[in-house]
């Protein structure tokens, strides 16, 4: 069996061992070997070189971030436990950063809107009732994780990378041959180029669901490094994504981001296995770190008295 979830604790020399920050990665299935040991155990056939989909769409450096990134608070805050939550199902297959219920049917999505849950080539029973079983194993660590993190005054991250241009396509059993169209150097030019980081800060409507102290810090910091910073640029805390859940449920409590995925990789190859460059994800780490070092105190101050 493939692994589900990874969650780790980092603490710093004071550190009580109480969460004060979670990390959580939904997209953190980043290794063709993720992607290969879960395909093994499906039965259902699947659209041909689908694995390139899984190299162009899932959050390669992201969890790489996230370490780099606990490791720089608890060193610059000894008092501070960085809980990190990491998904292993590949999103290609089941998206763990949507709201699915056992009635949700698999489907294609529209260009422009937001990647279903299930995708349409989730056609076999026995293929959809293990993609379930294990999305419901992720979605009841994530529940229990947020819950003992923010009900406790501590604060959540949501962290993504995404591919350095907005390329909105019909997502269907051709979505790598539509893919491999627009990635030609003749029409990738042509697709709008992402900033380097997007606070995803509000619901569809506009409004603000995000730790705003957070959000303007990272801003600031964003700025101070001449990296391009911007709010929900990329897309909204949509209600179909858990994203939006937890945000909703713990208001002014979280931050989901995205980070541009060339910045933090040794080099943007969009359908070929990528790996994080240390330097890039140092110099990433430092920036988010410096914003929340200076925020999370404001998120302890408001911790439940007799915590």
């Amino acid at each position: 069996m493939t692994s589900v979830l990874e969650s780790t604790r980092l603490l710093g020399c004071r550190s009580s061992g109480i969460p004060d920050l979670l990390i959580e990665i939904p997209h953190g299935a980043t290794r063709l070997a993720d992607f290969n040991a879960l395909r093994r155990e499906l039965v259902g056939s699947f659209p041909a070189d689908l694995e390139a989909f899984f190299c162009v769409n899932t959050d390669v450096g992201a969890p790489e971030l996230a370490f780099a990134l606990a490791l720089e608070l608890t060193a610059s805050r000894p008092e501070i436990c960085v809980e990190i939550l990491r998904c292993r199902i590949p999103r290609t297959f089941i998206d763990c950063n949507r709201v699915i219920e056992p009635s949700t049917q698999a489907r294609a999505s529209a260009a422009g809107e937001l990647t279903p849950g299930l995708h349409e080539w989730i056609t076999h029973p026995s293929d959809r009732a293990l993609l379930l079983e294990r999305y419901f194993t992720y979605r009841t660590a994530t529940e229990q994780a947020y819950e003992r993190v923010l009900a406790h005054g501590g604060r959540a991250l949501m962290l993504h990378s995404y591919a350095p241009r907005s390329i909105d396509v019909t997502v269907d059993s051709r979505i790598v041959e539509r893919l491999r169209e627009e990635y030609r150097p003749e029409r990738i030019a042509h697709w709008p180029l992402r900033p380097a980081i997007d606070l995803i800060d509000r619901d569809p409507q506009g409004a603000l669901l995000a730790d705003e102290a957070i959000a303007g810090r990272i801003e600031r910091a964003a700025a101070a490094a001449g990296w391009d910073c911007t709010r929900s640029r990329a897309y909204a805390l949509h209600p179909v994504s858990l994203a939006h859940h937890f945000a909703a449920r713990f208001p002014g409590r979280t931050l989901c981001l995205e980070v541009r995925r060339d910045l933090l990789v040794e080099e943007f190859r969009p359908f070929d296995e990528m790996h994080a460059d240390p330097a890039r994800i140092q110099t990433a780490a430092r920036l988010l770190s410096s914003a929340l070092s200076q925020a999370l105190p404001q998120a302890l101050q408001t911790a439940p008295a007799g915590e």
